[in-house]
């Protein structure tokens, strides 16, 4: 073992038949390798190697958004969606960064904290929907980068015939399979280097938890994607769907007297980390509460609620008493089917235990009578002369069996949520109904890349990136 260990290291042993070595005057090609790792440029040939790389093992099998290597907070966009965040190569996480928990924003683990709480110098609305991805300390990684380029560029001269004229035969015979076994490994380091996980956790002291994925292989049947997804699982941190159980029991203490939910502030409970992490919380929530209100293990209402309802929009809220009993919703759906499009993330839509859905679906309208007033007498009608009959009314004209309405102008912002809960039931009850929508909006031309980076990632989290254009 120390013998060949001490011929992969030198530049005059040769390796002859199976077992036998001879020492020589001439270089060997390894010498040449490590000639062109010397003279490699690291801007413009190793840096962009090794983000390339990178990325390209991340997105390979992919199943969730990926922003790779953000220069700062502003650019990992804020979707509800899990988003995987993969940092530069040369951001490190290391036993240090554990340690600094809690102490300032100087660290990388404080800056990646600041990035979670801000998108720029917006708060962020979604931060437990993000998982940074970083790299263990060392060189290891680069050091592999730098050696399967050297062979690239060895490859490269030998096949453009500046370089091999000085070596026999079997050096150039091994240039390909050692350019194959470099770059197999500088992927398989992608794989080892990139072991940590950084998500949120209010029960951190700086709201960061940190998960060691441990090592990994590329010649694995999964991806990178898939291992992140796997470790959030096993640690019971992501789940693919929820229970109706899960949710009655980490129902808000502040809303068990009213048994109303707003949906706004049950979506945001799972995207804040309050809940349990979703990949797409606002697929699966929407499809799940179909499902809980057709079997009657919850009710859904829309409308405006009594102002117990109200109270304690977060997990977080006080309630106070109101002395109200229930009631006052313009619709509530219990035990029966309903379409995913009932289900609005939006103020006035309510999840409802199920004891107090089935009692306002028990509880009787009340009758409206009205008792007519006495009034006088009808006077008795003339009686008709004989000759002098009414005249007989027109026909009216025939009329159209349907009519088509169209409904045009601006609308300004703040009721564009209620033309979904007042305008758009309306509709649907008549047929062929068509929306299109048209909105136009001015911002700065140093934000507008951003900006219209995350207007296509919101039409693609709603399914409208083909179906909507931004111009």
């Amino acid at each position: 073992n120390a013998v060949f260990a001490l011929e992969d290291k030198s530049y005059f042993i040769r390796r002859v038949g199976s077992d036998g070595f001879k020492i020589g005057h001439q270089a060997t090609m390894k010498k040449v390798v490590s000639d062109r790792r010397a003279s490699l440029d690291e801007e413009s040939e190793t840096r962009p190697t090794l983000r390339a790389l990178v990325l390209k093992e991340f997105d390979r099998g992919r199943t969730i958004p990926i922003v790779p290597f953000p220069a700062d907070g502003a650019a990992v966009q804020d979707t509800p969606r899990l988003t995987l965040v993969v940092l530069d190569p040369e951001s490190e996480w290391s036993p240090a960064c554990d340690a600094a928990a809690g102490k300032g924003s100087g660290s990388l683990r404080g800056q990646i904290a600041e990035w979670m709480r801000q998108r720029g110098k917006s708060p962020r609305l979604y931060p437990g929907s993000l998982v940074w991805c970083l790299k263990k300390p060392g060189r290891d990684l680069r050091d592999k980068v730098e050696l399967w380029l050297a062979w690239k560029r060895v490859n490269k001269e030998v096949a453009e015939g500046t370089l091999g004229g000085d070596f026999d035969r079997a050096d150039r015979a091994e240039i390909y399979t050692k350019l194959t076994d470099a770059e197999e490994a500088a992927k398989d380091e992608v794989w080892g280097g990139y072991r940590f996980a950084v998500l949120a956790d209010h029960q951190e002291p700086d709201g960061l938890k940190t998960i060691d994925l441990g090592a990994g292989h590329s010649s694995g049947s999964e991806t990178l994607c898939g291992r992140v997804i796997t470790a959030l699982k096993s640690q019971a941190l992501l789940n693919e769907s929820v229970g109706a159980g899960y949710i009655e029991r980490n129902w808000p203490p502040a809303l068990k007297d009213t048994g109303a939910w707003p949906l706004a502030s049950l979506r945001q409970s799972f995207l804040n980390g309050s809940l349990t992490r979703l990949l797409d919380p606002d697929a699966v929530l929407r499809v799940k509460i179909v499902e809980f209100v057709s079997r009657g293990e919850f009710g859904l209402a829309s409308g405006h609620p009594p102002a117990s309802a109200v109270l304690g929009t977060s997990q977080a809220g006080v309630a106070r008493k109101t002395g109200e009993s229930g009631g006052g919703y313009d619709r509530v759906w219990f035990n029966e089917p309903i379409t995913p499009d009932e289900v609005g993330f939006e103020p006035g839509v309510f999840l409802l235990l199920k004891a107090k859905a089935r009692g306002l679906k028990a509880a009787p309208e009340p009758a409206s009578t009205v008792s007519p007033e006495p009034g006088p007498a009808p006077e008795p009608e003339p009686a008709p002369i004989p000759g002098q009959g009414p005249e007989p009314e027109p026909e009216p004209a025939p009329t159209a069996a349907t009519r088509t309405f169209r409904i045009t102008g601006d609308v300004p912002p703040e009721i564009w949520n209620r033309l979904g809960t007042k305008v758009l039931p309306k509709l649907r009850s008549g047929a062929d109904l068509k929306i299109g929508i048209a909105f136009s909006v001015t911002v700065e031309n140093g934000v507008s890349r951003s900006f219209e980076a995350d207007l296509k990632q919101i039409l693609e989290d709603l399914g409208l990136s083909g179906r909507v254009r931004i111009e």
